[in-house]
């Protein structure tokens, strides 16, 4: 996912925007600047945006619109992320297991909404880390284990999968009936 202003130092975002697309990359692009006409917006979408806004802008606004385009990219057109009985809505944050609302702390959430939204994906523990805490956590820390066996005792033990050496997976019920 990317932000770009297309008031950018040396080369226009736009020139950037069109170089990616040509090159292929596929990543979902907000186009934020200040450039607000009717005409501006069509040439940002037309050189390949997905989404844009201009300024000034509400962050709320900003914050949905992101989550809006991770959530398509992902192949979730709902804000509803669904896996087995557990639902976890990116809109509200609320999980549900079986209809029952259930209390994650942040870390947790975090955890269970990567893994949710690259369900039948083996997501490494590093993976996870980078997401959860950056770049700048201590890779040798069990948090992550610790998370996951939370996470486990709160959803059951069989909506986490642990691949040995690779990492965890969500099943995607998609696979049961392939």
């Amino acid at each position: 996912m990317v932000v770009l202003d297309l008031g950018l130092p040396g080369i226009d975002g736009l020139t950037i925007l069109k170089g990616w697309r040509a090159g292929g990359r596929d990543m979902p692009v907000l186009v934020l600047t200040a450039r607000d006409t009717w005409r501006d917006k069509v040439a940002g979408l037309r050189a390949g945006a997905d989404d844009y806004l201009a300024k000034p802008f509400e962050m709320e606004e900003l914050l949905a619109r992101i989550e809006a385009l991770i959530r398509r990219a992902s192949g979730h057109a709902s804000p509803i992320l669904s896996c087995g009985e557990v639902e976890l809505d990116t809109g509200t944050s609320r999980v549900t297991l079986a209809g029952m609302p259930l209390v994650l702390t942040a870390l947790e959430y975090r955890t269970l909404s990567y893994l949710m939204h690259h369900r039948g994906r083996i997501v490494s523990k590093t993976e996870l880390t980078d997401h959860i805490y950056g770049q700048e956590f201590e890779r040798d820390s069990n948090v992550i284990e610790v998370l996951i066996n939370r996470l486990r005792q709160k959803i059951g033990r069989t909506g986490i999968e642990t691949h040995r050496g690779q990492g965890y997976r969500m099943p995607d019920p998609a696979d049961a009936t392939r």
